[in-house]
């Protein structure tokens, strides 16, 4: 019969041996003791090692090297200016020619506005036209001429007046004459002098001076500022592109009702681009006009192309803290779109032959810098002065020396502790 044997409640099993121990165990149980003795002191060595000299610590190297420093930023495209395109007269919209985003030359016509009633008012303006120059010709071509031999014939009837006239007189001064023939003569020589008179007048007024020819002539001028008007106005139910772009803004469709003042369509004019940043006011004080700057597309972040600062907003963002540049892109690529994003890299200061160190090894940068310095076995704090502040890495100008080695702020060591330095 088998019986159940009792154990006590409290029995806990010993935690196991390193592997090493358990390996240096069996061999002495397979009667290799001198070789299990020597494992066990060397699983000692190992960690008293570690306990005395502390561990192992990836350092990096303070070097001497070109620093750049730079302001990055993100921002968008955009060209100098844009182009609102609005009707100028009121009218239906009879067609849309052109889709957004389409690239479009100077003189294309882009809208097309109902005519009728315009064309119908240049078709009246030509026959006021035609009407007024039918009567300057008139008076050139008739009543001028007319008016001339009228005038020829009031002086020939002049002529025979004045002699009628002069025989009555002397023959009733010598009594052959009645003083009714006299009178008769009389009378046509003042009829055929108003004659004259009126005739010279008609020449006059139909003359290019005259207020005939005059009014004859501004009646025409009149008729032609409505012809060319009308023909303007006209004009206005096509709008075509003031100038080579593209498209990036369309606001009216087929059938809508157009009115002046109102942008229909948005035109980025071709050639020069410009990126426009918002930069944090604290960086204001590095930048200046014509610094130089790299940049690159979000949508193509492996291709850069250059920038030139070109403007410098007077006033700060008060609810953002920051202020507006604008860099010129002399030659932008061909792939840039209006308002695409872009990520700006400008260059505002220069240090050659610099003693350099890594960001990642710079304690508190912003309020009192330090280092953990490889020394002796030891990191030793080691405060520093700092000078340009480039692209991951700081410029030295008090505190360290080229070759001296400084832990990282990753590895998690503290001032004073123990460590064994590995160069990568």
């Amino acid at each position: 019969m088998l019986h159940k044997v009792d154990q006590p409640d409290d029995l806990t099993l010993p935690p196991r041996p390193p592997v090493i121990i358990r390996w240096a165990g069996a061999i002495w149980r397979h009667k290799w003791p001198v070789l299990g003795i020597g494992l066990v002191l060397i699983a000692a060595g190992l960690g008293l090692g570690r306990l005395l000299l502390g561990p192992q610590v990836a350092a990096v190297v303070v070097e001497r090297g070109n620093l750049v420093q730079s302001v990055v930023a993100s921002g968008h495209i955009e060209t100098p200016y844009r182009v609102e395109i609005g009707s100028q007269i009121t009218g239906t919209v009879a067609d849309v020619l052109v889709r957004e985003g389409e690239e479009v030359r100077e003189g294309q016509k882009l809208i097309s506005i109902e005519a009728s009633e315009l064309e119908a008012a240049v078709v009246q303006a030509e026959g006021a036209v035609a009407q007024a120059e039918a009567r300057v010709r008139q008076l050139r071509e008739l009543t001028k001429p007319a008016a001339d031999q009228s005038l020829q014939q009031a002086q020939a009837n002049l002529l025979n007046a004045e002699a009628a006239y002069q025989r009555a007189s002397k023959l009733a001064a010598s009594g052959y004459g009645t003083k009714a023939v006299l009178d008769e003569a009389t009378k046509n020589l003042d009829v055929a002098r108003t004659q004259v008179r009126t005739a010279e007048l008609q020449v006059y007024t139909s003359s290019p001076v005259g207020s005939d020819y005059v009014m004859a002539e501004t009646q025409l001028g009149q008729a032609r500022a409505t012809l060319n008007t009308t023909r303007a106005r006209l004009g206005y139910a096509s709008i075509t592109a003031p100038r080579d772009g593209v498209l990036i803004t369309r606001k009216v469709e087929r059938g809508s009702v157009v009115q002046p003042g109102k942008a229909l369509l948005v035109l980025a004019p071709a050639g020069d681009s410009q990126i426009v940043v918002q930069i944090d006011e604290k960086n204001l004080g590095q930048l200046a006009l014509g610094q130089h700057a790299l940049a690159s597309a979000d949508a193509y972040p492996d291709k850069r192309f250059s920038a030139r600062l070109s403007y410098i907003n007077p006033s700060v963002d008060i609810n953002r803290a920051s202020v507006e540049i604008k860099l010129a892109v002399t030659d932008p690529p061909h792939y840039l779109r209006q308002d695409m994003t872009v990520s700006v890299d400008i260059a505002t200061a220069r240090r050659d032959n610099a003693v350099i160190v890594p960001a990642r090894a710079v304690n508190d940068a912003t309020t009192a810098p330090y280092v953990l310095k490889a020394e002796n076995g030891r990191a030793i704090r080691r405060p520093v002065k700092l000078g340009l502040r480039g692209v991951g890495a700081y410029e030295v100008i008090e505190g360290l020396a080229p070759g001296d080695r400084v832990i990282p702020l990753t590895t998690g060591v503290k001032p004073g502790d123990r460590i064994r330095v590995v160069v990568p």
